[in-house]
């Protein structure tokens, strides 16, 4: 399961250290480029609104294999596509149906114990961020020698074998809610104003996927000009900085377990917002640059994996909507940082992109410090 959420969630980050190498292909403007990672995000959004909330009301395994299974052809399609509009709809579809990776957690979630819910989700996310960090040192190693679109192949084969063994290994679970689609997709509105942990936890984590989205698609287009000029291949060695931040799902799990959610959420935010601030040094410090992107990481996987830990403890019968918010409202957050960074870059230079990344977490700690104290 841990693998599946991994190989799923890396579908949304191949295109990011590779978006300048896309759009020369296929004649796209430079200002326009992170786009390509935002229709990703965007597409994931949709999927958790429209997809995930059905594992509340559907046979869960039947569910996921047939969302792994159209992953395979939308990548598969990628892999071929001759045209930006054909790009951009196959990489809407492919985030839709990487969504999968979450339904994987909730399902998780409900064979645990609720002592060991953090633990267990934790290691569950270990292998979703292991594939959110890996994807990008391997989009661009795999560049180097096959082009863009070999990393779109490799992982269509990779999830279609996944799928494969799914259908033997994943448990069964028939949920018990019998809601029809529209008063469930209706519920996630209610639930975002309703359950004020969940609220609070899907804005504090959306204002650091954005500070994520701005660092690793505005750095990787940084170091493939003046004053680095690297190889895509030295691309991939850089972004392997990240591949740290999976250290801190299972510590966080754990911390958020022992009682401790509030303070592994403020070392969190402080870590993001630590992050950013370093990364302005990085027009001519490369070290800088590697810092930043291992202290953005380990706090945003941080704070992710204690953030549904939190929300997996509100109600147990509405796991897969209260994921489905959570992730909705942060991947919009992503979208948005994303979307912006390339134009920013463009017209402030890397300055103006570190300063946009540090208002983000910035925001979120003052939200933070303006809440409720209490655990969560």
């Amino acid at each position: 399961m841990a693998l599946s959420a991994g190989a799923l969630a890396a579908n949304l980050y191949y295109a990011q250290p590779i978006v300048a190498l896309i759009g020369a292909d296929l004649g796209m403007d430079p200002a326009l480029e992170s786009t390509i990672v935002t229709a990703s995000q965007i597409g994931y959004a949709l999927g958790l609104v429209l997809l995930v909330p059905l594992g509340d009301v559907l046979e869960n395994r039947r569910l996921i294999l047939l969302t792994m299974s159209a992953a395979v052809l939308g990548l598969i399609g990628l892999a071929l596509t001759p045209s930006l509009p054909l790009l951009f709809a196959l990489t809407l579809l492919v985030g839709i149906a990487s969504t999968a990776a979450q339904m994987i957690v909730p399902l998780a979630a409900s064979f645990a114990r609720p002592e060991e819910r953090g633990r267990i989700v934790g290691n569950i996310m270990t292998g979703l961020l292991g594939g959110i960090l890996l994807a990008r040192p391997l989009s661009s190693f795999v560049a180097g020698f096959l082009g863009w679109r070999g990393i779109f192949l490799l992982s269509a084969v990779f999830v279609a074998l996944l799928t494969l063994a799914g259908s033997r290994a994943f448990p069964s679970r028939q949920p018990e809610g019998r809601e029809r689609y529209g008063a469930l997709i209706r519920s996630l509105g209610t639930l975002f104003v309703r359950e004020p942990v969940l609220r609070r936890r899907a804005l504090y984590h959306a204002a650091l996927f954005a500070a994520f989205g701005i660092f690793w698609t505005g750095a990787p287009i940084l170091l493939l000009r003046e004053p680095y000029n690297l190889s895509p291949q030295w691309v991939a060695l850089f972004t392997l900085s990240g591949a740290l931040g999976v250290l801190a799902a299972p510590v966080a799990g754990r911390m958020a377990d022992r009682g401790h959610s509030r303070r592994g959420t403020l070392i969190a935010i402080s870590l993001a917002l630590g992050a950013m601030a370093i990364a302005f040094l990085g027009t001519h410090s490369l070290i800088a640059l590697v810092l930043a992107g291992i202290l953005v990481d380990l706090g945003v996987q941080a704070n992710l994996v204690i953030g549904q830990r939190e929300i997996f403890q509100l109600d147990a019968a509405i796991r897969n909507r209260l994921n489905a918010v959570y992730m909705t409202t942060f991947f919009l957050g992503g979208a948005l940082g994303s979307s912006l960074t390339s134009p920013v870059l463009e017209h402030f230079g890397w300055h103006g992109v570190a300063l946009m990344g540090c208002l983000f977490p910035a925001l979120a700690l003052a939200y933070f410090l303006t809440g409720e104290r209490r655990p969560g």
